[in-house]
């Protein structure tokens, strides 16, 4: 059924650098494109162009601007000058926002290459690959990324930054009303209080700065274990006599999702005719030595009774909910379909954000017998759940 010793395998072949847009990344496509042909199925690839402004200058300008504009305000110099920066700083802010609406489009400052690999497996009833009728259909997508990252701050770092950069932020921009429009004659006693979340928002942002992109993660965690996991269950399910009985089942295995999501925004235009009502994503994303399930605020009926199915398995598998109300200071490929209205659960672990995006994301931090557990545990649950429908 889930073979221990091929989660290893897989999880140790695709852990090696393989950044956005360059040869690493290619080679881990064509890994996975060589491992699901071997299955004797026919994966087909999206080809797409990309940018890294979105991803990796993008938040750069816009967190240096924020800062400028906060410490404009809070030193509250009446001047042509400061006047002119403002209306400079706004426009560009305004033109950031317009650009990044569709950041897949962006091709600034240099075009970089990257593909999608997919394949569907239809019901166990219908081998028919008839479009006009997809919309009625009911799915089950598996996803993963096949690119890794590395920072001078690993994930942990970067959202640390980011949570204090905010929280200072708004510090500040509350001392700046009460100093200048509600306890007006304390004003010097708020602008003497404002230097010290000032200076801590300022190293913050410079502290963002230098968190650099670089090529030195082997991405054991982020994502060699999702593509491990999602290459069993494609290989259990690849078996005709395992497959479901309602459900379609997608195993995508996006690029760029380390580089502005870029890899799902494009696959986004393959699931047009996927029926968001009746589909289920399964995002598996950085997974160590726990399993963090992230359902979301609102979940939909089938995702409510599926979820609880995981949370009650006979595997002894002990499943961590996510504890925060919103995504703060990280992104990925399920979160983005889920602010398009699709359904559905991420699957990582917290806890191992010390690690990622550095040079300590290795294989020795992911515990296969926990993968193994995943998957069964998942597979089980399908096929009740399928039963059930």
């Amino acid at each position: 059924m889930i073979d221990e010793k091929r989660l290893k395998e897989n999880l140790t072949t695709f852990s090696f650098p393989r950044l956005s847009g360059t040869d690493g990344e290619k080679k881990a496509l064509n890994l996975a494109h060589s491992k699901v042909e071997d299955l004797n199925l026919k994966p087909l690839t999206q080809d797409f162009v990309f940018s890294t402004f979105f991803g990796r200058i993008y938040p750069k300008m816009a967190f240096s601007l924020g800062f400028t504009v906060l410490f404009l305000f809070y030193l509250n110099i009446a001047s042509f000058i400061i006047s002119i920066l403002f209306m400079i700083i706004f426009v560009i802010l305004g033109f950031l926002f317009i650009l990044t609406r569709k950041p897949e489009s962006i091709r600034l400052p240099k075009k970089l290459n990257s593909s999608n690999l997919y394949v569907k497996i239809r019901t166990k009833f219908d081998e028919r690959d008839n479009l006009e009728e997809e919309h009625k259909e009911r799915d089950i997508i598996f996803m993963c990324h096949l690119d890794s990252k590395g920072q001078k701050f690993s994930i942990l770092g970067r959202i640390r930054i980011i949570r204090t950069w905010v929280f200072s932020g708004l510090i500040v921009i509350t001392l700046i009303i009460f100093k200048n429009y509600i306890f007006t004659p304390f004003s010097l006693l708020f602008f003497i209080i404002g230097i010290f979340p000032t200076t801590v928002n300022f190293i913050s942002t410079i502290l963002f700065l230098l968190n650099t992109t670089n090529n030195d993660s082997n991405g054991a965690i982020d994502n060699a274990s999702g593509i491990a996991c999602v290459l069993e269950l494609l290989t259990y399910f690849s078996n005709p006599k395992f497959r479901l009985k309602h459900y379609n089942l997608w195993f995508v295995f996006t690029g760029t999702e380390e580089c502005g999501t870029m890899g799902i925004r494009n696959f986004y235009y393959k699931l047009t005719r996927v029926n968001k009502d009746k589909s289920i994503v399964l995002n598996f994303d950085a997974i160590a030595k726990n399993t963090y399930f992230f359902p979301g605020k609102k979940m939909s009926d089938q995702i409510y009774t599926i979820f609880n199915m995981f949370l009650k398995n006979t595997k002894g598998l002990e499943i961590k909910r996510n504890p925060k109300k919103i995504y703060f200071g990280s992104y990925s490929d399920g979160y983005y379909l889920k602010k398009k209205q699709f359904n559905g659960i991420g699957i990582g672990d917290l806890e191992s954000y010390e690690h990622i995006h550095s040079i300590h994301d290795t294989v020795d931090k992911v515990d296969i017998p926990l993968l193994k557990k995943l998957c069964e545990m998942i597979i089980d649950n399908l096929i009740a759940f399928d039963n059930q429908t």
